[in-house]
């Protein structure tokens, strides 16, 4: 085959196929191996084994191969449950028993923490799921400008491609009720494609009042006796099953600070809010959304409570209408992938809290974040991973911090 103009052809011809044993696994759950000391990048391999893989690319320091098969399989090796696992790219891990799924994601935050903060502490194991297949609440299948008056695939990304579509019938990791009606969802787009000059993303959520469709209905979720309602297009934590342990935890790691006050930074809808209510004499939960703020105050309102007061607050000045000393206050932050502003966490060190309990997504950003924590005169206490989202690369990992 004739390889792309732009290819590289050192160390290894476009498409050479190479028998290499893989040593680790990346953060991105591709397999490591290296030949002559030149690492090669595998994807759905693992550690151990002896693959067979064929080269598409060649960077500066390292080449990208595509898996062709295994010769001798780790003992860890399980079969796939979805028939597109290594074509559609939302899992990476199907083929990796949960035991060691679990284990590796301790490993990786172990490992962003020694590299990237420059520190060694310990890393507590990983919460599992209580639900390792059909435990995602929402799923947005999507599609590409229609063809011919047809649309093509409909579902999610190929996997290590930008823009190419993978087209899914089922999810496995999907909710039941959603994989229920994917096939009615599908074809409703397909019967009106004049609708979807440029394509679209459609929109499925399991909540406690049904599957939802229309991003703007109100979705009704129940963690741990509270309740919460939302539009169905906003963010909410995609499983439920694991959902009230991980709040649990947030808010029991706030409480043994020994503050009185709690405010929720990045607050949403009020989930870490509203679930800490009880806990604490004050909650406050400051969002830069108005939109997001008076939602937040209608589930404290129908649950009763009192004590929650909601802010929206310029990005500035974050914590300017915060009443309490932040002496006597712990914030919980959880912010988006890309972790917290500089200027975000200028203003939290000025604020001064009794401690702070860091949830993030993306541990690569809580580490660098975490850098300028203890630059601040932060202690790092409990580290503890959640697996929200089996069968991926993806988990949610809560940092405690004290001064």
């Amino acid at each position: 085959m004739q390889p792309p103009r732009k290819f590289t052809p050192h160390p290894f011809a476009y498409h050479q196929e190479l028998d290499v044993r893989i040593e680790s696994l990346t953060n991105e759950g591709a397999g490591v191996a290296r030949v002559d000391g030149w690492v090669i990048f595998v994807p759905f391999t693992l550690a151990g084994e002896l693959v067979k893989c064929r080269v598409f690319r060649n960077h500066k320091n390292y080449s990208e191969a595509d898996f062709v098969e295994v010769i001798e399989p780790s003992p860890n090796r399980v079969p796939p449950q979805c028939a597109l696992f290594s074509q559609c790219g939302g899992c990476q891990y199907q083929h990796l028993s949960y035991e060691e799924q679990l284990l590796s994601k301790q490993r990786q935050v172990a490992e962003l923490l020694k590299h990237m903060a420059k520190i060694e502490h310990p890393v507590c194991p990983v919460i599992p799921s209580p639900v390792q297949y059909g435990y995602r609440s929402k799923i947005t299948p999507h599609f590409q400008r229609p063809k011919e008056g047809g649309i093509g695939a409909i579902g999610f990304l190929r996997a290590r491609t930008r823009n190419a579509m993978v087209d899914v019938e089922q999810c496995p990791i999907a909710m039941p009720e959603l994989n229920a009606q994917l096939a009615s969802v599908r074809e409703r787009a397909r019967a009106n494609s004049a609708e979807f000059k440029n394509g679209a993303t459609l929109l499925m959520r399991a909540a406690s009042n049904g599957v939802l469709t229309r991003p703007d209905e109100i979705a009704i979720e129940d963690v741990d006796g509270v309740r919460f309602e939302f539009q169905a297009g906003d963010f909410f934590q995609n499983n439920p099953f694991i959902l009230p342990k991980f709040v649990r935890h947030a808010i029991d790691e706030a409480k043994a600070t020994g503050a009185k006050h709690l405010v929720d930074a990045y607050c949403g809808s009020g989930l870490f809010a509203i679930s800490a209510a009880r806990d604490f004499e004050n909650v406050i939960g400051v969002e830069i959304s108005e939109t997001a703020v008076k939602k937040a105050a209608h589930n404290a309102e129908i649950n009763s409570l009192t004590n929650c007061r909601f802010i929206a607050a310029d990005a500035q000045h974050v914590f300017k209408d915060v009443p309490h000393a932040g002496a006597d206050t712990v914030v919980i932050i959880d912010p988006p992938r890309a972790g917290s502003s500089p200027e975000f966490l200028q203003q939290l060190f000025a604020f001064g809290p009794k401690g702070v309990v860091y949830i993030s997504c993306n541990p690569a950003t809580q580490m660098r974040d975490l850098v300028l924590f203890t630059e601040a005169g932060f202690k790092l206490g409990t580290v503890q991973p959640f697996d929200l989202f089996p069968q991926t690369k993806h988990l949610e990992c809560v940092m405690t911090l004290s001064r």
